[in-house]
């Protein structure tokens, strides 16, 4: 062991004389691509171990005669979650794992990029083991921030900008849908809508590079099963258009429902009063009890969809408490409409209770049930012969669509798995009537919803990104002078002759703010000394549209700047009077954090 451990240091040695060598021979962009096609290659090898280590699991389960039993079966998933919980609390000393998209999409526009090593190896454990055993959920989020991971740590080793940094962390997520499903044009996609990255077209050529490199690894040596394919669909026919549309209204709606109940049940899960091994512990039995019954919701499930995809829908009862009970065509609808509706909690029970993985799986395949299932509604209710393959294809589209707001990744993810374009018109109808109705109901995508409840902006929009890093505590101008509504005139004429200010915030005799009074507003009299001692200052109040405080965004504080022409604006908690928000102060900070490249 010590030898070989000799040769992998003197390997890596050789690796990084070589790579500085390459930084100093090359141009700096040259040395870009060549870093984003290793960063892509390590991904394609990252995907392929977690890959065949989640199906070597999966076989080995499915092979072996000690786990047939229905009630073994359905208890793995609490192996698999508290094997994970474990690995994460010693072997990785309780470093925090990074699940699902929004904690990616934390350190991108909010840390600079920088993910921890850790993610390089840790994601691949962990989930494969959570899912691998059973866990309802998806490991193309775990390869996605593996390949974050990958792109993040290569340019801190090489000492590359932040801006690189960025960019080589947005080509290792596009190597990692890429190797993922062997769709690198997806994965350049995915990239640029998920992550929300400013990025220029000349960023495109490294995201294109790694996306590539990463599908043609995964390609070579991942075999159809392991990954998602279909060569079965049947060819468009543009007189089912009016029911594509109606699977794109359901696609819409199911999406803000998978969204809101993921997002309910997963923090209601994790907010259990509980050690993180009885949480574990529970939850899996949860999640076991209804696997018990609904067995296609154990692991990735990619096999039931395609079951459902070439007519092979009864093995969805398989293994099922109540299955050998039903054989009918009825009992398939309804027994895939439990699976649809119980998908979205399955999978935040088994990320809330500890396990690891994410969305990305689970909306391909409630996609394809929810596709599945008006077409065959359609066909037994009316005797048309609608092609149900196809809109189980479309379906995942659809909801993978609204749920990611991730219209173009959909349309080409789904294209490039069925090996060609022939569904290309309904995917682009359904993808993007998905997208509007979600986005109608549910603004902010499954990911970055999270961030919207905790008035975090996520956006591809660099003033919003800037502007975001801005707070009114370090902005807020504490310097002032308070004035009493029954001061009079001559009171504040005193005041004026020391004061170097122009505004002036008004409490009434409790000491609660009541507005605010200008110079502007009392020069008509400031002269006319026979009223100094008549004149209050009640009769010069200005009351604001709008109070602000501390938790309310720079962003919010510029509307309402813009829509009464106001210049400033008083911040008040608690009825108290804290300062003043000057839009000077704003669009100073705005324009030294652009052209220092701050953003928080």
């Amino acid at each position: 062991m010590k030898k070989y451990n000799k040769y992998l240091i003197i390997l890596i040695s050789y690796f990084n004389v070589a790579m500085h060598y390459g930084q100093q021979k090359l141009t700096h962009k040259q040395f870009i691509y060549l870093a984003a096609f290793l960063v892509g290659a390590s991904v394609g090898f990252a995907s392929i171990v977690l890959k065949q280590l989640l199906h070597s699991i999966f076989d080995f389960i499915s092979e072996n005669t000690f786990f047939n039993s229905s009630l073994f079966y359905g208890t793995l998933p609490v192996i698999g979650i508290l094997a994970t919980v474990i690995l994460t609390s010693y072997l990785f000393r309780n470093k925090k794992l990074i699940k699902g998209l929004s904690g990616l999409l934390y350190l991108v526009h909010k840390r600079s990029g920088l993910v921890p090593r850790i993610q390089m190896y840790s994601q691949i454990l962990t989930s494969s083991l959570t899912v691998g055993f059973g866990g309802s959920a998806g490991v193309e989020a775990p390869i996605v921030v593996t390949g974050a991971a990958f792109g993040s740590n290569f340019a801190r080793r090489y000492k590359l900008s932040k801006k690189e940094r960025v960019l080589l962390l947005a080509a290792g997520v596009a190597a990692g849908i890429g190797s993922a499903f062997n769709a690198p044009i997806a994965g350049v996609l995915f990239t640029l809508e998920v992550l929300t990255l400013d990025v220029t077209v000349s960023a495109f050529i490294p995201l294109i590079i790694a996306a590539a490199s990463g599908a043609l690894i995964s390609k070579i040596f991942l075999s159809e099963n392991v990954i998602l394919a279909f060569y079965h669909q049947k060819p468009f026919d543009y007189s089912n258009t009016f029911f594509y549309l109606l699977l794109a209204t359901f696609t819409g709606l199911f999406s803000v429902y998978h969204n809101r109940v993921f997002h309910k049940t997963e923090y209601l899960i994790s907010n259990w009063q509980l050690s993180k091994f009885k949480k574990a512990v529970l939850g899996g039995l949860a999640l076991s009890f209804i696997i018990l019954f609904f067995p296609s919701l154990f692991g990735e499930g990619y096999a039931a969809i395609r079951w459902i995809s070439s007519g092979n829908e009864y093995k969805l009862l398989n293994n099922s408490f109540i299955g050998n009970y039903f054989h009918t065509d009825w009992f398939i609808v309804l027994f895939a409409f439990f699976i649809l509706f119980l998908k979205p909690v399955a999978t935040a029970i088994t990320l809330g209770s500890g396990g690891n993985g994410g969305n990305f799986a689970p909306s391909l395949f409630v996609g394809g049930f929810l596709g599945f299932l008006v077409a065959r509604m359609l066909n037994l209710l009316f005797g048309l012969d609608l092609p149900e393959s196809n809109f189980v294809l479309v379906g995942m589209a659809g909801i993978l669509s609204g749920l990611y707001h991730a219209p173009l990744t959909a349309i080409f993810l789904i294209a490039e798995i069925t090996g060609g374009y022939g569904l290309i018109l309904p995917l682009m109808l359904v993808s993007s009537l998905s997208f509007g109705i979600s986005k109608y109901f549910e603004p902010y995508s499954l990911d970055t919803k999270i961030f919207a409840k905790l008035g975090e902006i996520i956006s591809s929009n660099k003033d919003e990104q800037v502007l975001s890093g801005i707070h009114i505590s370090e902005i807020l101008d504490k310097n002032f002078h308070v004035l009493y509504e029954n001061q009079t005139l001559k009171q504040v004429i005193s005041i004026l002759k020391s004061s170097k200010y122009s505004i002036f915030p008004v409490n009434d005799l409790q000491g609660n703010f009541v507005g605010v009074v200008t110079i502007d507003s009392m020069k008509e009299v400031l002269f006319e000394n026979q009223l100094y001692d008549t004149l209050l200052v009640s009769q010069f109040l200005l009351k604001p549209e709008q109070i602000i405080d501390n938790e309310i965004s720079i962003e919010q504080v510029l509307a309402f700047m813009d829509k009464y022409d106001y210049w400033f604006a008083p911040v008040v908690i608690d009825s108290a009077f804290k300062g003043f928000v000057y839009k000077n102060d704003i669009l100073t900070n705005y324009r030294y954090r652009l052209v220092n490249d701050i953003i928080e």
